[in-house]
């Protein structure tokens, strides 16, 4: 058993940290799972929150390779301390909290990932950032925002075209139903991806305390950040919501179903290739898919160039706050 000295202390503190980073985690990004259906009417605020704990701790049961891409592909563990997993999750989360202030949806994938670069930077130099593995994800930066919206705005014609000649009321009145289950399916999605980056995290400090040469994530691991991830769900991001579900563009239940199924779809394609991808990217540029779909008008574009510029500085913010946090740690602990 270790004793109680400094790394062990360091240790304790970075895997408490992880859970706090699943739980801003829940209320900041999971927020984007449940916006469209508060912006439609189809939940209300309590409802889609409720919903949203649930699935978001189902959906982060289903798998593990999203948080083994975090926890062993950015930065291999062994150049790593438990100093740098501190500095990677001050780094991620003073971004996240900023721009939660201003009720800017931005990526908790990118800005963690960032982060990591940072501190990786900071503590093993420019080789100690595993470049080639970070490719994927770097793509997907283009990528999902690109399916998201081609995918929203796809989904939306299609339906449009199915339901010719229905009453409006009763068409209504059926994708409101609809879109309850694309706002669960859509939560479950995010769980899948998004919440397995803070186990990612928690495996990464567990590998390099006990000093892993095969990183894995425990069960109990899975079991812990899904509940802590749930819970910060439950306590609610009304800010994100507000942006996304009713500040960017008025939607209806048809337009909410079409921009959820779109964007959970690709977060499911990406979470099977165990890529972390940006839910806030996917589920906004389908949002605008589908907006764009009724008019330039109408869709406010102020605020979606604000979530842009957002998205523009989040990479190298996070390095940024990585890396400082990084020379925080490393002055103050030695690198411990």
């Amino acid at each position: 058993m270790p004793g109680w000295d400094a790394a062990f202390l360091i240790f304790v503190f970075a895997v408490a940290l992880s859970y706090v980073y699943a739980f801003v985690g829940g209320f900041t990004d999971a927020a984007n799972a449940i916006a469209t259906a508060v912006g439609t009417r189809a939940f209300t605020p309590t409802q889609a929150v409720l919903v949203g704990a649930v699935f978001e701790l189902l959906g982060a049961l289903t798998g593990t390779a999203v948080a083994l891409t975090i926890g062993r592909g950015i930065v291999a563990p062994e150049v790593l301390t438990q100093g740098a997993v501190v500095a990677a999750l001050f780094g991620a989360m003073t971004w996240s909290l900023i721009t939660y202030r201003w009720g800017i949806p931005v990526s908790e994938t990118h800005g963690l990932i960032g982060a990591i670069v940072g501190v990786g930077l900071f503590f093993a130099g420019w080789q100690g950032v595993q470049w080639q593995s970070l490719l994927p994800v770097l793509a997907a930066i283009v990528i999902s925002p690109l399916l998201g919206f081609g995918g929203g705005m796809v989904l939306l014609t299609a339906v449009y075209y199915l339901v010719q000649g229905v009453p409006r009321s009763r068409a209504i009145w059926v994708f409101t139903l609809l879109q309850r289950c694309s706002a669960v399916y859509m939560a479950f999605s995010h769980g899948r991806n998004d919440a397995q980056k803070p186990m990612g995290v928690l495996t990464l400090a567990l590998a390099v305390y006990f000093g892993w040469t095969t990183v894995e994530v425990p069960l109990w691991v899975i079991l812990s950040v899904a509940v802590v991830a749930g819970l910060g769900v439950a306590a609610g991001g009304w800010r994100i919501i507000r942006t996304l579900g009713m500040r960017m563009t008025g939607l209806t239940p048809v337009q909410g179903f079409a921009a959820e199924t779109a964007a959970a779809s690709v977060l499911q394609l990406a979470s099977e290739g165990g890529i972390p991808v940006s839910t806030t990217h996917t589920i906004t540029s389908a949002i605008v898919g589908v907006g764009t779909l009724q008019g330039r008008r109408t869709v406010r574009w102020v605020v979606v160039g604000e979530i842009v510029q957002s998205w523009l500085l989040t990479l190298p913010a996070t390095i940024v706050f990585g890396y400082l946090f990084a020379a925080m740690v490393g002055a103050l602990r030695g690198g411990a």
